[in-house]
């Protein structure tokens, strides 16, 4: 959890008042306070205050410009803690706050909430980069996004998992992934087996065709597109299918991730496009065919599994 220290956060009431000059002040104690470092851990009652006023502060706040600026301020408190895991910490009050208080956001306020979200997302791929996409934070960064509670819970059982925030989620993960590696073009590659296990998983297990549909076509779909576009640029071949065709029709997506990424192990270096491409191949052929996969699921993650070319992998 968040170190204390000799300061002390702000107040939740302070954090959230009526008045954006206090607010403000809140939040820049909360920056001194999160940059501190102690072996003290808040408690998660305290968290849970801390998070609660971080939200309603967020609430406030009433003018585009003013809320962009304070977006990107919440977010980069994400990168002012001191540790990998303490961050992961702040990162699982922010999350525990989204799901239990996205179902009382008005229409006029869920746009400005789906921007906070986009910034904490690539405020959470700079975190892991910054910490060379170390495997264990990876885990733990996953697990918060899909435990009992998290957006990308697949439980049908857990009601409190709003569906419109795992969809935005799908929308934006890889996008905001490629801005992040485009920054820091000098980071370790993202291994793309672990950091989008999360959706993967959640394809595989959903019991909700919707949920299925909208993570294909929003993460899948364009993820393979971009790395078979990249693949096939590089390749000689031009005796390619129409399906191959079709799925290389545009440019890559996403140039910088596609670039810049492994299946696994960063240390071990980029890979080209084409092992990449046959690696995600494969770990979609491995996930459809895992025994908990949904058969529903398992059909059509093996019908895209063929039009990635992964037939090639099993011939």
């Amino acid at each position: 959890m968040i170190a204390a220290s000799s300061a002390t956060p702000p107040l939740a009431k302070y954090l959230a008042s009526t008045d954006k000059r206090t607010r403000d002040k809140s939040i820049k104690k909360l920056s001194v306070f999160l940059s501190e470092s102690s072996e003290n851990a808040l408690p998660k009652e305290d968290m849970d205050k801390l998070w609660k006023g971080i939200f309603y502060c967020f609430w406030m706040s009433d003018k585009p410009l003013v809320q962009q600026a304070l977006a990107d301020e919440l977010a980069e408190l994400v990168l002012m803690i001191t540790t990998t895991s303490q961050s992961l910490a702040f990162l699982r009050g922010f999350w525990e706050t989204m799901v239990r208080e996205w179902s009382g956001i008005d229409r006029l306020r869920i746009d400005k909430y789906y921007m906070l979200v986009r910034r904490y997302i690539n405020a959470s791929f700079k975190l892991l980069s910054r910490a060379g996409w170390d495997k264990a934070s990876c885990e733990e960064y996953n697990d918060i996004l899909t435990r009992e509670g998290g957006p990308l819970c697949f439980s049908p059982s857990d009601l409190r998992v709003p569906t419109s925030l795992a969809y935005h989620l799908a929308d934006i993960y890889i996008e905001e992934l490629d801005k992040v590696m485009a920054a820091e073009e000098k980071s370790l590659p993202a291994p793309l087996n672990i950091v989008l296990a999360p959706f993967f998983n959640l394809a595989a297990l959903t019991p909700n065709s919707t949920t299925y549909r909208r993570v294909q076509l929003a993460l899948l779909d364009p993820l393979f597109r971009s790395v078979t576009t990249q693949s096939t640029s590089n390749s000689d071949d031009n005796a390619r299918t129409t399906k191959r065709r079709r799925l290389a029709d545009s440019e890559s997506l996403y140039p910088h991730l596609i670039q810049n990424a492994c299946l696994a192990d960063p240390s071990s270096g980029k890979l080209g496009s084409v092992p990449l491409k046959q690696g995600l191949s494969k770990y979609l052929f491995d996930t459809a065919s895992n025994p908990d996969t949904k058969d529903s699921n398992r059909r059509k993650m093996y019908t895209l599994w063929k039009e990635t070319d992964g037939e090639d992998l099993h011939d």
